[in-house]
């Protein structure tokens, strides 16, 4: 029994090799610009736009269940753009408004979303 909880306590201290997390903490926008530009050929491409995506995605799906609709100044054209194309554009977006690195990522990402994808009111 004694060997069967040892094998189990040292399973779960192992290391993983996922995402290696200093890779991954997002301070500001510098940062999440740093991680979702990640080359395919990087180690951790894969985990990076998984991450980029997840990112983005939690950030919309947030802002749309805590602000009414008649107060979004955010709204997706039909048919909605693929993560992949908004990550793109904001990508793009970014490098071009270099005064934003340093600001939270959530808000540069917000700034951008507002431009590309204005509600119409």
């Amino acid at each position: 029994m004694r060997a069967l909880i040892l094998a189990a306590l040292l399973a779960l201290a192992s290391p993983v090799l996922a995402a290696s997390p200093p890779h991954f903490q997002i301070r500001n926008t510098a940062d999440l610009v740093r991680v979702c530009s990640t080359v395919p050929d990087d180690e951790y491409y894969v985990s990076a736009i998984a991450f980029c995506h997840g990112f983005g995605v939690g950030a919309f799906r947030y802002y749309e269940a805590a602000t009414p609709a008649a107060d979004r100044f955010v709204c997706p054209p039909n048919p909605t753009p693929t993560r992949a194309q908004v990550l793109n554009g904001f990508l793009t977006w970014v490098r071009t408004h270099s005064e934003y690195m340093e600001k939270p990522a959530v808000d540069t990402l917000f700034r951008y979303l507002g431009g590309a994808y204005p509600c119409k009111k």
